[in-house]
């Protein structure tokens, strides 16, 4: 059996978190090592190895995360505008093999990112 990841570990409430949302098919908490004023992370229950690995039926799922992200962005006032970053593979950046979505915001974010 693979190791749990540390995503896996926070659903399953085996190490803490600082959650501010959570349904029956999501989580969101703040990044340990935040990049913005605001940095959440928005992540599926189910065990999603990354956007490179979604399945048609993960349809309704992503567009769930999609919606809270929306609705977290309004409820922490970022109506100035934010980022949604998904890091997929080792290229892309993505260190934890759990799709997971970061939400970014209170600062201007510049273009071109890294």
């Amino acid at each position: 059996m693979a190791e749990k990841t540390i995503f896996k570990k926070i659903i399953d409430k085996e190490i803490p978190a600082d959650i501010i949302y959570e349904d029956e098919l999501c989580l969101a908490f703040k990044d340990l090592n935040p990049q913005a004023p605001v940095h959440i992370l928005v992540i599926p229950k189910k065990e999603i190895r990354s956007l490179g690995t979604i399945e048609a039926e993960d349809q309704t799922l992503l567009g769930h995360l999609l919606l809270v992200i929306r609705k977290l962005a309004e409820d922490l006032k970022l109506s100035e505008g934010f980022r949604t970053v998904a890091n997929t593979g080792k290229d892309g950046g993505q260190t934890v093999d759990h799709l997971h979505f970061h939400l970014l915001g209170q600062r201007p974010l510049d273009w071109p990112p890294g």
